[in-house]
């Protein structure tokens, strides 16, 4: 852990790259094999499993540091980690320890699962004895299931190949799924990401062994410009951009595979593309989207095959354990497939654009798979007029790859070129009610906002006035009137000058606290911007907001003339026809 705790405050420490990658690759020379395991499944993203709840945790800091808990929860508001006030608190009489990273977590936080809480209490309080601060705010991360740190998968992966001298494309390749917490990391993990190729070629992968995925840029400029900036149309395949979850389908030796982007095996909960990839050769692997369709025809039919159905099914299909009768035929899944990474058994990655696809149609055709159709259009203007049917198409925009591109691993520019084009977000003016500081560096600054809009139009300023009034005085508002309700929250948007301006008014304005929260009387309206919306029981306002943000602080626009329920229903109300797609 000494070791380990150490490469976390080097990479804590700097904000350059090579300084990051030169310690990481010092800590695999160093490390033993069943350490690095492990430190290669955190430091890319792997979740620790939470063995002790964090409130368990600080409770038993205040006993070890003799703290009351109002001290620790003033504590904890300013520095803004629960982890590192823990850290900060404890006693500092640490006896040094040796023991490695992969012996802290399989023979000691491992084991603390499902054991009383004395035996954990008493477990914990010997460990953070081993530990200075820094060791025990890694070890209540990781007991608590909260590691993270400023690192990249992308940033390993460079280590790694500089460590072992084996190309870091084949390092990405052999990292896909490492982080899947069903297999624990081991030593023969770790040497299978290092090991040496034998000349003539390479040494075989896991037959279910999906590949890196290729990502996009986000286009940010006007069309007029494009032509400039990417060159004509034609050298572009422009396809819809779908709302699911990016997937690979792996058919190897029989038998059939399915990965999220998030590197997750989950084939278990999509049993109808299992059967859809039954048809496919062996040694073929598809990069497309999951997603909910309906097949029916939808009134007025866009097209005759149906359409994508809003992510919000999609993930209540992903949250059931059982797939029963019901749910598969509420949420019915199918692939809609856009690229060929492997055809009869070879890596076709590198080849341009134009033949992938080629190979991807001729593939598929005759089997019940949907082929992600290409668009046509003479100019980037027609493809702009055709971008504003996004919403009723049920897409959100436009892929834009290039003909002569290979297909590269993650988000780079170098190994090719696609651009997501994404449609403008919905918007609503919205007026704050709630705060609450911020984590890390805006530990001090209240950075976390919840929204409200008007249950109904006010009818005059005054009338709205009336009830910031009545909320100032804490008094309840009467059933049926003029009131605010909460919708949404948001936390990211604003630079850091505009938090502290928000900031400093909230501090002002606050009415009521609770714990870290803060009620304030409305005097500020923002205009939030936010993905997708659909309706949602579990809201108080009925209605859930995707990826919310906040564009811009309207100083300009008055409380009584923020938006209302029944403008978010309007959004509701947009036409959802039937997206474009194509059954080969």
């Amino acid at each position: 852990m000494r070791r380990f705790s150490r490469l976390f405050a080097e990479l804590d420490a700097t904000t350059s790259t090579n300084a990051k990658v030169e310690a990481l690759q010092r800590y695999f020379e160093q490390a033993p094999a069943r350490d690095a395991a492990w430190a290669v499944y955190f430091l890319s993203g792997g979740k620790p499993r939470q063995v002790v709840s964090m409130a368990s945790l600080a409770l038993l800091a205040c006993e070890v540091a003799a703290v009351p808990p109002w001290l620790f929860d003033e504590s904890y508001q300013a520095v803004g980690d629960l982890a590192e006030t823990i850290a900060h608190i404890l006693p500092r009489e640490g006896e040094p320890s040796d023991v490695g990273l992969a012996d802290w977590i399989e023979q000691r936080l491992l084991p603390l699962r499902g054991r009383s809480e004395p035996e954990i209490a008493a477990r914990m309080k010997s460990y953070w004895r081993e530990l200075d601060a820094q060791g025990r705010f890694l070890l209540t991360k990781l007991v608590g299931g909260g590691f993270r740190v400023g690192v990249s998968k992308l940033l390993v992966q460079r280590a790694l190949a500089a460590h072992s001298g084996v190309d870091a494309k084949r390092v990405a390749q052999r990292m896909m799924g490492y982080t899947d917490g069903k297999v624990l990391p081991s030593p023969e993990r770790f040497q299978s990401l290092v090991a040496k190729e034998e000349e003539g070629g390479s040494p075989p992968l896991d037959e279910g062994q999906p590949y890196p995925f290729f990502l996009a840029h986000q286009l940010d400029a006007p069309p007029e410009i494009f032509a400039a900036k990417l060159g004509p149309v034609s050298e572009w395949q422009v396809e819809w951009k779908y709302d699911g979850i990016r997937g690979q389908i792996v058919k190897r030796s029989g038998e059939v595979w399915v990965w999220s982007r998030g590197e997750e095996l989950v084939t278990d909960r999509f049993p109808e593309i299992v059967a859809l990839a039954q048809a496919l050769p062996d040694g073929s692997v598809l990069d497309g989207e999951i997603m909910v369709w309906k097949d029916e025809p939808v009134d007025p039919p866009a097209t005759s095959i149906g359409s994508p159905a809003p992510f919000s099914l999609l993930q209540q299909r992903i949250g059931r354990k059982v797939l029963t009768r019901k749910v598969l035929a509420e949420a019915p899944v199918t692939f809609m497939a856009y690229d060929l990474l492997e055809h009869g058994r070879q890596d076709i990655r590198g080849l341009p654009q134009r033949e992938r696809r080629s190979r991807l149609e001729a593939l598929l055709h005759g089997t019940a798979f949907k082929l992600s159709p290409i668009e046509t259009h003479a100019s980037w203007a027609d493809f702009a007029a055709q971008r504003r049917r996004s919403r009723e198409l049920g897409v959100e925009g436009f892929m834009l790859k290039r003909l002569d591109a290979a297909y590269g691993t993650g988000r780079t520019k170098a190994e090719g070129l696609w651009w997501k084009w994404k449609i403008d977000p919905m918007t609503i003016d919205c007026v704050l009610i709630y705060a609450q500081a911020g984590h890390g560096r805006r530990a001090s600054v209240y950075t976390d906002y919840t929204f409200a809009v008007w249950n109904r139009q006010p009818q005059s300023k005054e009338e709205a006035d009336a009830v910031l009034e009545a909320m100032g005085a804490r008094e309840p508002p009467q059933p049926g009137a003029l009131a605010l309700v909460a919708f949404a929250k948001a936390y990211s948007g604003l630079t850091d000058e505009e938090f502290r301006q928000v900031d400093a008014i909230i501090r002002k304005s606050t009415l009521e606290k609770f714990g870290p929260v803060r009620s304030v009387k409305p005097s500020l309206v923002f205009e939030l911007g936010f993905e997708g919306i659909n309706r949602s029981p579990r809201h108080k306002s009925g209605i859930a907001v995707r990826f919310p943000r906040m564009l811009r602080i309207r100083f300009d626009k008055p409380l009584h003339e923020a938006s209302t329920l029944q403008d978010l229903e309007a959004l509701l109300g947009l036409g959802r026809r039937a997206a474009p797609g194509v059954t080969i």
